[in-house]
């Protein structure tokens, strides 16, 4: 018998992208200096570098580059796993990120800035805690303590530790159902969505944590709590930056969490839009599938999120590092990746030109398939008539 063992070497081979993933930390130190040489040299447009590069560079990117929808082989996932390369790449965005913000700090706390620099700083640190929430993402579904503990210190600076737990716990027990507070509605504007996600993911988290620490006979408000850890580490750091550089800080550390968390919210938008896994007879939702969430293979933008555009491999496979997921072709697939639907999604009506034909196509027709908005429902059904049955 043949030996059909793959080696190191071999599985690396098929991963097309196996250089590009450290770039996800390179653009975040390319974009910092950009901020920095734009502050130094009054060129003040260069600190707006993180918004430009999100709505504009990367967007225009993927369309220029396109997509990459190959699989790794089966026989290789394991090894590709086990490769401690992508983890390394994850465990220094962290660690990057997490310098790079303490850093922007320092200037904004001690030295004097128009309006304009203040904002392009607040901006391009916002879109990279934005960033860095999906690095998180990527650490905390690991099941070790170092990922558990480096999601957690991704999560600080932006103040959405909460995320930790509704994420694991709650998302994806609940993906692509209408009790989900980060499942998207058919009808339903990012602007509605924002306000509805942001306080039920955080209450969700916390009722996760009670019922949780109460099974095991803990008291909820304690250090066992996963939820007041994190929320405590952005606590003790953003504490500690205004005892080093100034209460006068606290508007910038306000303003860089809302539009990190805004960001990632508009990603959430995106993930699921419409889609529904329909109930049993016996009341009980269908196990999550492909078609539960929109999948995109766009290089560029799944370089920058660690393959997040394979949405449903994940949702299938959540334990599964981001080298490994697989694209599927029953998927319901974004017209391009997430950076560019972010922008559409700000734009309401643009956004439901684009996509509820797709919801409607996805589902042949019938949109009393799909997560309606119950506010829009009468009117969605209006406009979108069933087949007669």
């Amino acid at each position: 018998m043949s030996d059909t063992r793959i080696t190191l070497a071999e599985a690396r081979a098929y991963d097309r992208k196996r250089w590009l993933w450290p770039m996800g930390f390179g653009i975040i130190i390319l974009v910092a200096a950009a901020t920095v040489a734009g502050w130094l040299s009054g060129i003040t447009v260069l600190m707006f570098a993180g918004p430009i590069m999100v709505y504009g560079i990367v967007p225009l990117l993927d369309f220029m580059i396109g997509k990459d929808s190959t699989n790794p082989p089966e026989r290789v996932l394991d090894v590709l796993e086990d490769d401690p390369f992508y983890r390394y790449s994850t465990y220094i965005y962290v660690l990057v990120q997490l310098v790079l913000f303490i850093a922007v700090c320092v200037v904004v706390g001690t030295q004097p800035l128009t309006i304009w620099q203040w904002l392009g700083f607040v901006s391009t640190i916002g879109m990279l805690s934005g960033i860095s929430i999906n690095t998180a993402h990527e650490l905390g579904h690991k099941n070790t303590a170092v990922e558990s503990w480096l999601a957690k210190i991704a999560l600080a600076p932006v103040a959405y530790g909460h995320f930790y737990v509704e994420h694991n716990f709650g998302h994806h027990k609940r993906v692509a159902t209408p009790e989900d507070p980060a499942s998207a509605r058919l009808g339903e504007s990012f602007w509605r969505f924002l306000p509805r996600t942001v306080i039920g993911s955080a209450r969700s988290a916390w009722h996760i944590e009670k019922r949780r620490l109460a099974r095991k006979g803990r008291p909820t408000w304690s250090l066992h709590n996963e939820v007041l850890q994190s929320w405590g580490m952005t606590a003790v750091l953003w504490i500690g930056l205004m005892a080093a550089f100034g209460v006068a800080l606290l508007p910038f550390l306000i303003i860089q969490a809302v539009l990190g968390a805004s960001l990632l919210e508009a990603v959430n938008y995106c993930e699921h839009y419409g889609l529904k896994r329909q109930k049993h007879d016996n009341g009980r939702y269908e196990r999550c599938r492909p078609e539960h969430s929109w999948n995109n293979d766009h290089i560029v933008t799944n370089i920058f999120l660690f393959h997040l555009q394979r949405h449903s491999d994940h949702h299938a496979h959540p334990t599964r590092r981001y080298q490994s997921l697989r694209h599927f072709d029953e998927a319901p697939e974004l017209p391009t990746g997430y950076a560019g639907m972010i922008v559409l999604a700000y734009m309401p009506w643009l956004w439901y030109r684009v996509m509820d034909h797709r919801v409607l196509a996805h589902y042949d027709g019938d949109i009393r398939l799909a997560n309606l908005d119950p506010r829009n429902r009468d009117r969605l059904l209006a406009q979108y008539p069933p087949p007669a049955t």
